[in-house]
């Protein structure tokens, strides 16, 4: 099973929750995927336990990435502590993904404006870019599912934060009963989006519930 992943992460990272303030880039880029790079989720069922140890992972085939700014990604500003490993596992019902980068964070505890996090990003409409988060051209003012429809990206989101290493995150009664993709406790969140300015939790929207 090969999946086309498409891979963000910043070393201090932002809590994505609702509205996006805008954001400057150093200029014109475009950041494009390769079309040749393919991250291959082997079918290993029962191999995979959630705990946060990686000893699961050991003999899996990683592929190794620069860090790079998010807004500024020049090759001289490339993360000097590693490079970021992923690798993918299915067992037929459900994808694993294993992140991991070398090196220490320098980060505030328990401030999720000032600590290490990082985003799975998942091309959904057929328009959909790397580049731009999916890349429509419309702001904060008029994105919608219509102005943007083809631009859907799917996006799973970590912050550190006051996250306990070796707890399970992603879910808890509190927002389950709100019926998005909130985690106000672990900040491990599903999100949508259309550009960088235009994201929201699974299950709200500009308007608020979508």
């Amino acid at each position: 099973m090969l999946l086309r992943l498409f891979l963000l992460l910043s070393v201090l990272g932002s809590s994505w929750i609702g509205w996006v303030n805008s954001h400057q880039e150093s200029g014109e880029w475009s950041c494009e995927a390769d079309e040749e790079i393919r991250i291959e989720a082997g079918f290993r069922p029962g191999l995979i336990t959630l705990d946060g140890h990686a000893d699961d992972w050991k003999d899996i085939d990683a592929f190794d990435s620069s860090l790079l700014p998010a807004l500024d990604p020049d090759d001289d500003k490339e993360y000097t502590g590693g490079k970021m490993t992923v690798k993918a596992l299915h067992d037929g019902n459900d994808v694993f993904f294993l992140l991991q980068v070398d090196g220490n964070y320098a980060y505030t505890k328990g401030d999720n404006n000032k600590c290490p996090s990082v985003a799975l990003m998942f091309p959904i409409g057929d328009e959909a870019t790397y580049h731009n988060m999916g890349g429509c051209k419309e702001g904060t003012d008029a994105c919608n599912k219509k102005t943007c429809k083809g631009h859907e990206v799917d996006i799973m989101h970590f912050s550190v934060g006051n996250a306990i290493p070796g707890r399970l995150y992603g879910g808890n009664p509190l927002d389950n009963g709100d019926g998005n993709g909130g985690d106000r406790f672990g900040h491990l969140v599903d999100l949508y989006g259309w550009n960088p300015h235009c994201r929201y939790l699974d299950g709200t929207g500009p308007s608020g519930t979508s």
